[in-house]
């Protein structure tokens, strides 16, 4: 079997293709080195992987790729973290728009040829942004208020999309919802701008990797953007991968869509402590202020993950100490070399 990755030197597509590797997929990587910059993927010399450097939104290049492949997992997008969200709002929206409509338009072509299987879509937790049930089922995208932010709008427009080219073309789908991925491999962007948290810069990505340079770097107290009451999934970039690639592979998957998280619900203040005592083991007594959210600060996000633990029988296993204990001596290295 042979799938396409767009993304693939992304945060997650990362994760994606050497899971896929791992489990014996020929894989093409498809990405444009955007956001980081030319980088050294761990995977490049596998002997089952193809490098293609190139443009997501290059419809007749993903077709050439398509040709070939069985499965196509659209990954590649803009994404940050909350400031990423509110500082480029219209780019996002607007690439983030294109990539999509071009993955669908060679997915649908591909389709047609014979060769292409299916579509797997890579969503967003923030398709809930504003729901009010929780834990928050598949299907309450639909009922929900729609997302505050552009990054969760065009990500529940690219569900219309799957519904869209399914219902028109018969193009078969999987969408998969993953749920605050956290793991190594996450730098500063090249477009990052100078925001400050107390006094240490924000690397504009995700609470995890925040929170722990700034602990690392001494700051004291520890600086909480919003009260900290915040409650997420912290699921494993690990756990991830192998939730996608079952959803790429399990016959249960057709024409559904599905959050992928871990179960355990953690406040961004418990987060903020146990990587306190991580790194000072009892030197320092927790300490911290909160100062003022960004916007699109959602207090809850808290996904039902029944669906897929029935139909497929996925659950996340990594602990958030366990992933801290993998991310924060990645952290310590990458201020060292001055990458985040």
């Amino acid at each position: 079997m042979k799938v396409l990755v767009t993304g693939a030197a992304g945060f997650i597509g990362g994760y994606v293709v050497q899971e896929f590797l791992k489990h014996g997929w020929e894989v093409v990587g498809l990405d444009n080195f955007s956001k980081y910059g030319p980088t050294r993927l761990s995977f490049e010399d596998h002997e089952r992987f193809q490098l293609v450097s190139g443009d997501a939104k290059n419809v007749g290049l993903l077709g050439e790729i398509l040709d070939d492949c069985d499965h196509f997992m659209a990954g590649a997008a803009m994404i940050g973290g909350i400031a990423y969200f509110h500082t480029l709002a219209f780019d996002l929206l607007a690439e983030n728009e294109r990539i999509t409509a071009s993955a669908f338009e060679a997915a649908i072509k591909a389709f047609q040829k014979g060769k292409l299987r299916k579509i797997t879509v890579l969503s967003s937790s923030m398709v809930f942004e504003n729901a009010t049930v929780f834990p928050t089922a598949e299907g309450l995208q639909r009922t929900s208020p729609p997302p505050s932010s552009t990054y969760g709008f065009q990500k529940l427009a690219t569900e219309y999309f799957a519904q869209g080219a399914y219902e028109q073309y018969k193009l078969p789908y999987t969408i998969v919802r993953p749920f605050n991925c956290a793991g190594i491999g996450e730098r500063r962007a090249l477009g990052d701008k100078q925001i400050f948290s107390g006094n240490v810069q924000l690397a504009m990505s995700h609470v995890i990797p925040d929170l722990v340079q700034k602990v690392l770097k001494g700051q004291d107290p520890l600086h909480l953007l919003g009260s900290g009451g915040q409650v997420r999934h912290y699921t494993y970039g690990g756990d991830l991968a192998r939730g996608i690639r079952t959803c790429v592979e399990h016959p249960a998957t057709l024409n559904e869509d599905f959050n992928i998280s871990t179960v355990t619900a953690t406040t961004v203040l418990e987060l903020a402590e146990m990587i306190w005592k991580k790194v000072h083991r009892g030197a320092k007594p927790f300490a911290y202020v909160c100062d003022d959210p960004f916007s699109y600060d959602v207090q809850v996000r808290s996904p039902d993950v029944r669906k897929a633990e029935n139909l497929l029988g996925f659950t996340a296993t990594t602990t958030l100490s366990d992933i801290l204990d993998e991310v924060i001596p990645w952290i310590r290295e990458q201020i060292d070399l001055g990458t985040i």
